[in-house]
């Protein structure tokens, strides 16, 4: 018997088009355009709508592509509106906060301005989202747990470019639109504040991104292994219970040492997930509000050791070294040929 395996999904089960549960009448009406899409049946369900977008998801998506527009429109500018080089340095474009001259007051366009009308839209873009999520869940009678875990991303989303911000007093605290500059800021702002890494909020943080992965991982993986026995019929096992279902709990008890049943595991991934924003929110807010710099802090609380006085007084200080020689590559570069050594007689030792 050839060894069972469904990491892809291998069978279509394509029956009639369904346009979902009725809505009441003070909602739109879906759009009726509907499909099967193979690429998409490999990945899901291969049907194809129908599509509610809504009030709220209409004005999410425009207000979304006018603050992508402002965004791409002044990367290409600073690349003199060559298309060719905005494609090359796409990663290094940058959109930057105003300056700190500025504070909070509004700045002239080029100087920051198109940041705050471009982060102005796009926060717009994700609160409308946020509201049609909550809305759509309410109309089909489901919990709101996506909504709120969505709002537990737009929690550190809006502490870093928003909260924090108003809390320093200056525009220039917010983080930059842009690839690698975003990374660089993160960068500079760890530095700046005595290590991130002491942030014990940050920890937490990092902990609950490694859990959740974790168990998303595990939770998945256990399902596509009980996919012979129907595993991925969740509902239907826990209230006619099976040979997935047992297999399953008996697995997590073996490896795991604890129970875990088809709800507890999606309660626990959730939380885990949802806690690693919140609590990077709360470390980012404290930092330079609360805490000004990490280490010394972690110092005071015993969480980070003293080094003893005088530990680096030997090395030079950056600053008072002198500016390095250009390097210049030699002409000819040696070739990387052994030196040849004499023979050694059989004795193994040289006569």
């Amino acid at each position: 018997m050839p060894e069972y395996q469904n990491i892809f999904t291998r069978l279509q089960v394509r029956g009639p088009i369904y346009s979902g549960v009725p809505l009441s009448a003070e909602h739109n009406t879906r759009q009726a355009r509907t499909g099967i899409n193979h690429l998409f049946g490999m990945l899901g369900d291969a049907q194809v709508g129908p599509i509610y977008l809504g009030m709220t998801g209409l004005l999410s998506i425009i207000c979304g592509f006018i603050a992508f527009e402002i965004i791409g429109l002044v990367m290409l500018d600073s690349v003199g509106w060559s298309l060719s080089q905005f494609i090359r340095q796409l990663p290094w474009l940058a959109l930057e906060p105003p300056s700190p001259a500025y504070g909070l007051r509004f700045p002239p366009l080029n100087e920051g301005g198109w940041w705050i009308v471009a982060g102005f839209f796009l926060s717009l873009s994700v609160v409308l989202w946020w509201v049609r999520t909550y809305r759509r869940a309410r109309a089909l009678g489901m919990g709101t747990h996506v909504a709120w875990a969505f709002a537990a991303a737009l929690w550190l989303y809006f502490v870093l470019g928003f909260i924090r911000p108003v809390l320093m007093g200056s525009w220039s605290e917010a983080v930059p639109f842009g690839i690698f500059p975003h990374l660089d800021w993160t960068a500079a702002f760890s530095i700046r504040y005595g290590n991130l890494f002491y942030n014990p909020f940050h920890a937490l943080s990092i902990v609950f991104l490694y859990g959740s992965t974790l168990l998303f991982a595990m939770h998945g993986a256990t399902i596509l292994a009980l996919g012979r026995f129907g595993g991925e019929r969740e509902i239907e096992l826990v209230l006619d219970r099976g040979t997935a279902a047992e297999r399953g709990a008996l697995f997590w008890r073996w490896c795991m040492g604890f129970n875990a049943t088809f709800e507890s595991i999606h309660r626990w991934a959730w939380w885990f997930a949802v806690l690693c924003p919140l609590t990077g929110g709360i470390g980012i807010l404290l930092t330079g509000t609360v805490v000004d710099n990490w280490y010394l802090w972690a110092v005071e609380h015993n969480f980070a050791p003293q080094y003893p006085a005088g530990s680096f007084s030997g090395l030079p200080d950056p600053a008072t070294l002198p500016p390095a020689e250009p390097f210049t590559a030699p002409s000819v570069a040696p070739a990387l040929v052994p030196t040849p050594t004499a023979p050694t007689p059989l004795g193994g030792a040289v006569q």
